[in-house]
């Protein structure tokens, strides 16, 4: 009993000891242990984020599935010079790996150097669409595939020439024939090339991963970029699903150009143009259909100020009073969702 009590003396005094060797500071015994802090959900945030969703698989028509073959066949003929009336320019022309699968132009350049009135729209994603071209003349991919061969001002081809053609090379024939049990035709030709535009996506970029619960895949400047898109800004009234585009046409102010009036032939689409969808945006300058803003910072600003004059304008297009910060988060939100651009090389034609 006595050693026990000299024991808890010596502890005693120890224990003052250490008490006086840290004067000031709590006894760490007396030391409850830390509380963790409970994590901090940005509200607001949560429920921005809620209003996108995401992109998803492209869909694919029950009547052209998808096989490695007949994407070969279809990027062969979207590099095939010999889809033009001249021999000289193919799909990829005007839709170039190196420009964002557009041309970097305002405007294309068509058949023997002939300025085009309007700017060429990416491929990127382009089989998300209901509908193609800028006025949406196309219903599907595969009926987009055929116009530009057509066309007079883009690859001037006659249909029945280029089958003529095709049907002289060996290496088609075989392929199509493999491909599609069947000969060369103008339906086989559409479907190739849709299918392998099909190819060309962008979904997986810094955007989406965050959407996906990655919260740290954006800055803080983008977040409030995300914020304005889908607040302040109003953004999200035309670009908006999980492309970011409504699928339907507005006039946002621009003259000059009829758009889905020349379809449609109904007045109140005078000036209407497909809302484009979002993902590689920051690679397919400049913008709107007719080339006539060389940036993102100029289109945001664009929208700002309201738009332009035209008398169709839809009712949305109204001044945003965002500031010049407010601008560039914005901007800064668009490049998140550009990705990087697919890159494809140049087949060996047959």
């Amino acid at each position: 009993m006595k050693t026990l009590k000299w024991g808890g003396t010596i502890l005693l005094s120890l224990g003052l000891i250490v008490g006086c060797s840290n004067s000031g500071k709590v006894d760490n015994a007396n030391v409850q242990p830390p509380v963790e802090a409970e994590t901090v959900i940005d509200h607001e945030l949560e429920e921005i984020i809620a209003k996108f969703q995401p992109i998803g698989d492209i869909p694919v028509p029950a009547d052209n599935p998808m096989t490695e073959e007949k994407v070969e066949l279809g990027k062969k003929l979207y590099f095939d010079p010999r889809l033009s009336g001249n021999n000289k320019i193919s799909c990829f022309s005007c839709h170039a790996t190196t420009a964002g699968y557009g041309d970097n132009l305002p405007t294309f350049i068509g058949f023997e150097g002939h300025q085009g009135a309007r700017n060429s729209p990416t491929v990127i994603n382009a089989g998300y669409y209901t509908s193609n071209f800028w006025d949406g003349r196309a219903a599907s991919l595969e009926e987009q595939a055929l116009g530009p061969i057509q066309s007079e001002v883009e690859m001037n081809q006659n249909l029945d020439e280029l089958i003529t053609e095709l049907k002289a090379v060996p290496g088609y024939v075989d392929e199509f024939n493999k491909v599609f049990n069947d000969e060369i035709t103008a339906e086989n030709i559409a479907k190739a090339i849709a299918t392998f535009e099909r190819t060309i996506t962008i979904t997986d970029t810094r955007f989406d991963r965050f959407l996906a619960g990655e919260r740290d895949a954006l800055t803080a400047q983008e977040i409030e970029g995300m914020k304005l898109f889908a607040g302040k800004a109003n953004c999200m009234s035309c670009h908006a699903g999980p492309t970011l585009s409504d699928n339907n046409f507005h006039n946002i102010g621009l003259e000059g150009d009829d758009g889905r009036y020349g379809v449609t032939n109904q007045e109140a689409d005078k000036g209407k143009f497909r809302t484009p969808g979002l993902r590689g945006v920051a690679h397919t300058a400049p913008y709107m259909h007719d080339g006539s803003l060389a940036t993102l910072e100029d289109v945001v600003k664009y929208y700002n100020e309201g738009g332009g004059n035209h008398p169709n304008k839809d009712p949305l297009m109204v001044p945003l009073n965002l500031s010049d910060e407010e601008i560039k988060s914005i901007v800064a939100f668009l490049e998140s969702m550009s990705g990087e651009v697919p890159v494809v090389e140049a087949p060996e034609l047959p």
